[in-house]
């Protein structure tokens, strides 16, 4: 399916679909997003979307989202100015004109967000994103599994705080961005700027969500289509019988339990949370963890639901599938597998890698 190479109105909730399904459960409730971006293409008009090979040598990229619990995003909406903020600190720092601004992740509101905030700022879209995905830790994006060095990062909060933060690495980034968010109420908007770009970042990730997007909102039959768009599994269809959900350090934590129903009944499926679906349990079996992506939909209308909106009785679906082939290498195993987020459970690869059906 071709996508156009300007996002325009109609085109968010296509995007905003597909960024939920990328989302994994996280990344930010998308319908605030969408609202925002629907918003601002009305107001300024639609936005350019750029592939890599595209960008120019006066091209300036940065990379923006929102960092903190999702659930706590939901009640404690950004200020209207933050994006606008951080791009200007961003052009101080580096001297230049800011360009194209690219999602740190394509899963959830994060996905969303951009496209708004580039309508606001005159900015382009990158068709690409540092993960393909959700993940809830500033280490967990493509640039560092290639091993980029950032000079910086700049963060704001809805109140006008603004941060700059020069690490040592990744890992330093996120103790310290963690620590702002936290103090700036649990949720906070993040930059910083992509020197090199061309194989640091997960490419025609914006395109996808919207062809993934576009054909969840057609459908008749919205899970069987979305998983066929996908190739993923349908692991289990049922009820959620249990759910347990804390906010804890800027993150979203916890675990949900399906029930399965028709021709999955008797069946009891466990998702592990951390902001993002990270595992899949049944009869104390792993059946499938990260990186490969978990996601939890409606099973009436194929709609993502996010982690920190899964609600007792909801009937769902869990799909998974294969994730970018740059999460199997094995500095993607290290910053993104199980054992990354405190699981002592080796990662076994799920199905056929995303990049391989591309």
């Amino acid at each position: 399916m071709s996508t156009p190479r300007r996002i325009t109105r109609d085109d968010v909730a296509a995007l905003a679909a597909g960024a939920a399904i990328f989302g994994t459960g996280g990344g930010g409730a998308v319908h605030t997003a969408r609202v925002a971006a629907e918003a601002a293409i009305e107001r300024h008009g639609p936005v350019r979307l750029v592939g890599v090979d595209e960008l120019g040598p006066d091209d300036a990229v940065i990379a923006m989202s929102g960092i903190g619990a999702p659930s706590v995003g939901i009640e404690m909406l950004g200020a209207s100015t933050q994006a606008a903020t951080l791009l200007r600190e961003v052009e101080r720092l580096i001297d230049r004109p800011v360009t194209v601004v690219m999602a740190t992740e394509i899963g959830g509101g994060n996905g969303v967000s951009p496209v708004g905030w580039a309508a606001s700022l005159g900015l382009a879209v990158l068709d690409a994103d540092g993960m393909g995905r959700a993940f809830p830790k500033a280490t967990m994006v493509a640039m560092n599994v290639v091993g980029q060095q950032r000079e910086f990062a700049v963060l704001s909060d809805v109140v006008g705080n603004v941060t700059v933060l020069r690490t040592l690495d990744f890992a330093w980034l996120e103790r310290h961005a963690r620590a702002f968010t936290v103090a700036a109420g649990g949720i906070a908007l993040g930059a910083h700027h992509l020197a090199e770009v061309k194989g640091a970042v997960i490419e025609r990730t914006v395109s996808r969500a919207i062809d993934v997007g576009r054909r969840l909102l057609a459908s008749a039959d919205p899970v069987a289509d979305v998983a066929a768009e996908l190739g993923a599994a349908v692991l289990v269809a049922g009820k959620v019988i249990d759910i347990e959900r804390i906010t804890d350090g800027g993150f979203t934590r916890g675990s949900a339990t399906v029930e399965g129903i028709g021709a999955d009944r008797g069946r009891l499926v466990r998702v592990e949370i951390q902001n993002e679906n990270l595992v899949v349990i049944e009869d104390g079996a792993v059946v499938v963890s990260v990186p490969d992506l978990i996601t939890v939909v409606d099973s009436e209308t194929g709609e993502a639901i996010s982690t920190e909106l899964l609600r007792f009785g909801q009937r769902v679906s869990v799909l998974a599938w294969a994730c970018d082939p740059l999460w199997r290498t094995e500095r993607g195993i290290e910053l993104t597998g199980p054992r990354a987020f405190g699981y002592d459970l080796d990662y076994t690869p799920f199905g056929e890698p995303a990049g391989a059906a591309r």
